[in-house]
């Protein structure tokens, strides 16, 4: 390692890692509370959904549907009480209700946490993009007062403009707007 750039030692903390930890700790804090928020019915249906997504599930389907078709297609001594099947049909279709409707909930839950994220990160990139805008300001400024001849890029003037989030969802929804009339058949 050079002079310019120690190298830390990992049992050392430095101040990154301290903003790390907190931003951590900040986030755990939240996925606990939001989880003991959940109403009961949403534990319910998270459980249920969490029990079917996985393979025991789908290991005690194959064995008890096999066992069912087994036992009605009269290669057992077992006397078949579903011959044609109208009943595990009828088991089958009622039980993909139930589950579709506990995944549907799940699912709403976990979108509604998703968006919040969302939001946060939108936030963070805002309040990023603004600070990445006052620093070019002031380097600028520091630049002009130190005499420093900077390289004139037709860009840093653009990038010392805060960004508006009104216009650039505008933008983008007028250019997803023309791409889907350049895509559209004509009529």
């Amino acid at each position: 390692m050079t002079a310019e750039h120690p190298r830390q030692d990992s049992t050392s903390p430095s101040e990154l890692a301290g903003v790390v930890e907190r931003n951590i700790e900040a986030l755990l804090r939240r996925r606990r509370a939001e989880q003991e928020g959940r109403t009961r019915d949403q534990q319910l249906a998270e459980a249920i959904s969490r029990c079917t997504g996985s393979m025991r599930f789908v290991y005690i389907h194959l064995v008890v549907f096999g066992l069912w078709i087994l036992a009605n297609s009269g290669l057992t001594p077992i006397p078949p009480f579903d011959p044609s099947f109208v009943i595990l049909a009828m088991v089958a279709s009622v039980e993909a209700i139930f589950l579709s409707t506990f995944v549907l909930i799940t699912q709403n839950r976990m979108s509604a946490l998703a968006d919040k994220r969302a939001d946060l990160d939108l936030q963070i990139s805002l309040l990023a993009e603004h600070e990445i805008t006052r620093v070019i300001t002031m380097l600028a400024e520091v630049s002009e007062r130190l005499g420093i001849q900077v390289k004139q890029d037709p860009e840093l003037a653009e990038l010392a403009q805060d960004v508006v989030p009104e216009r650039v969802l505008d933008s983008l929804e007028a250019s997803e707007a023309s791409a889907r009339t350049r895509e559209e058949p004509d009529r």
